[in-house]
């Protein structure tokens, strides 16, 4: 599960890198067009935020990957090794837990007749594809989670 992770994590981080690229270009161009050229381009700003809105998803999964979160640690610190890792685990299903009730969802609403047939007001591109961040960002995150678990119940039998 580990090598899945980490291949996964490589293509997110490229992923990520295009993305912020694109969305640095188009909010230039914007800039450029609006200020110096006086001709604003009207669909910049809805680019930029399906833009933002995947690299979001995808950096958040990202963070999971390598638990970049901001976390409180003083009750894990004091805790024996064996509750600790109870704990942990406890934690990483409870992630799932969430994880797969919002996928679901989420998976529903962007294949739903509604949302498929819907396209965006200026770049008129399918509004599957922006709101598809949601359930892919969430699926990479669940690898990466069921990833820590696994290694963490690995650590627990070789004891």
């Amino acid at each position: 599960m580990n090598t899945v992770s980490n291949g996964l994590a490589v293509v997110e981080k490229y992923l990520a890198i295009v993305l912020m690229i694109v969305m640095t270009a188009v909010m230039a161009l914007a800039v450029l067009f609006r200020y110096f050229l006086n001709s604003p381009l009207s669909w910049a700003g809805e680019a930029s935020v399906f833009l933002l809105t995947w690299i979001s998803f995808i950096g958040g999964s990202l963070g999971l990957k390598y638990k970049a979160q901001a976390s409180v640690t003083f009750l894990l610190d004091i805790l024996s090794p064996k509750m600790r890792k109870t704990l942990l685990i406890i934690g990483y299903v409870l992630i799932l837990i969430f994880m797969a009730v919002v996928l679901y969802y989420s998976y529903t609403w962007v294949f739903s007749s509604s949302t498929v047939s819907q396209k965006s007001n200026n770049l008129q591109i399918p509004m599957w594809i922006p709101f598809s961040a949601v359930p892919f960002g969430l699926s990479f995150a669940a690898v990466h989670i069921l990833s820590h678990l696994s290694g963490l119940m690995r650590k627990e039998e070789g004891k």
